[in-house]
């Protein structure tokens, strides 16, 4: 768990250097810029879709996990 954190957290900062090292002195180049821009946008569509593919129907109530009987019954949506 920890890491996973650890890589979390020191991802940027290895994008940011490979960014560095293969800008050289001219700044960015344009199929970096593009393959960046495509990448982003990859993210964010996977963003929306997992919102959209995980949301609670309308209308309905979220019922938290519990404990019946020593087992664990997971967390649902329930009608209202």
């Amino acid at each position: 768990m920890r890491l996973a954190e650890l890589l979390l957290f020191l991802t940027p900062f290895a994008a940011f250097i490979a960014w560095r090292l293969t800008a050289g002195s001219g700044g960015p180049s344009r199929a970096l810029l593009i393959g960046a821009a495509c990448v982003l946008a990859v993210l964010a569509g996977t963003l929306v879709w997992l919102s959209q593919r995980h949301a609670l129907p309308p209308g309905a109530a979220y019922v938290p996990a519990e404990l019946r009987d020593g087992r664990i019954v997971p967390g649902h949506a329930a009608p209202r």
